[in-house]
């Protein structure tokens, strides 16, 4: 079972640089690992992550095998005006999560 943490400033200034951080807890599989009998394990990583202010994508990072499981995702923005994030990962198997946070700008 996959969760997400957020964090977005709950109020900016208009024109303010603001940090937003995310965390994605999500079980991790390489595709590069064995089983005790030799079998490839499948697969099974988060492999794109994304984030829209008020619908307008201002985020996107596509992921790979190398990254860590429950992948941490910080990146800055510009307060522009009050509104929402959305976000949303992507992964193998069919994964697929989405939180949002709003914001209030001054």
């Amino acid at each position: 079972m996959a969760s997400a943490l957020i964090n977005v400033p709950a109020k900016a200034k208009r024109g303010d640089i603001i940090e937003i951080k995310t965390l994605m807890s999500h079980i991790m599989e390489t595709g590069y690992r064995r089983t005790a009998t030799g079998e490839v394990i499948p697969r099974d990583i988060i492999t794109s992550f994304s984030c829209r202010y008020n619908g307008v994508e201002i985020f996107r990072a596509d992921l790979f095998p190398a990254i860590a499981a429950n992948p941490f995702i910080s990146f800055l923005t510009v307060a522009t005006e009050s509104g929402k994030f959305d976000f949303d990962w992507i992964g193998d198997k069919g994964f697929t999560e989405t939180a949002s946070a709003s914001i209030i700008v001054e």
